[in-house]
């Protein structure tokens, strides 16, 4: 099958490939405080991540955002789960969500803003992303059982979260 029988036309849903990373170390998790300049979610704390560069698979896109945001290499990186995100519109974006140990010290602040080990029992007390409380448990379970998730994203009229598992 070539190019152009991928099935890419108009009228279809595209998405944008984006991955997000949550490093455990024994009882402590690695978070990010995003940046009080940053326009979306200022002071808020998430996994690390970012968008898929075009030529990236999915894990090689989530170690090398670990690299740039945190300086810490991985060896063991597990495909947690996978979250579509219907925007209203297309291209919608799709999260690869990814769970890994880590033994090494994070680089401390970056642009993005400020990496800080949490301890797991407490995550849930910081001021996170909006999605956060539902995606976090699930992490948690996947860390347990290793059995994957999936979630889809959409928002209501009011533009707030609504979360399906699937």
């Amino acid at each position: 099958m070539g190019r152009a029988d991928q099935g890419s036309f108009a009228g279809r849903w595209v998405v944008i490939p984006r991955v997000l990373c949550f490093l455990f170390r024994e009882d402590q998790v690695l978070l990010l405080q995003r940046s009080p300049e940053n326009k979306i979610f200022p002071e808020r704390y998430n996994g690390l991540g970012g968008h898929v560069e075009p030529g990236e698979d999915l894990r090689t896109a989530a170690r090398r955002e670990l690299a740039e945001e945190a300086g810490i290499p991985v060896e063991t990186l597990r495909l947690a789960g996978l979250i579509t995100v219907d925007t209203g519109a297309s291209p919608g974006v799709l999260i690869a969500v990814f769970v890994g140990e880590a033994s090494g010290e994070p680089a401390g602040s970056t642009p993005e803003g400020t990496l800080v080990w949490t301890p797991i029992a407490r995550v849930l007390e910081l001021p996170v992303v909006e999605d956060f409380p539902a995606l976090w448990p699930r992490v948690l379970r996947f860390r347990e059982t290793g059995e994957p998730f999936f979630l889809s994203y959409a928002y209501d009229a009011q533009d707030h979260l609504i979360v399906r598992e699937g």
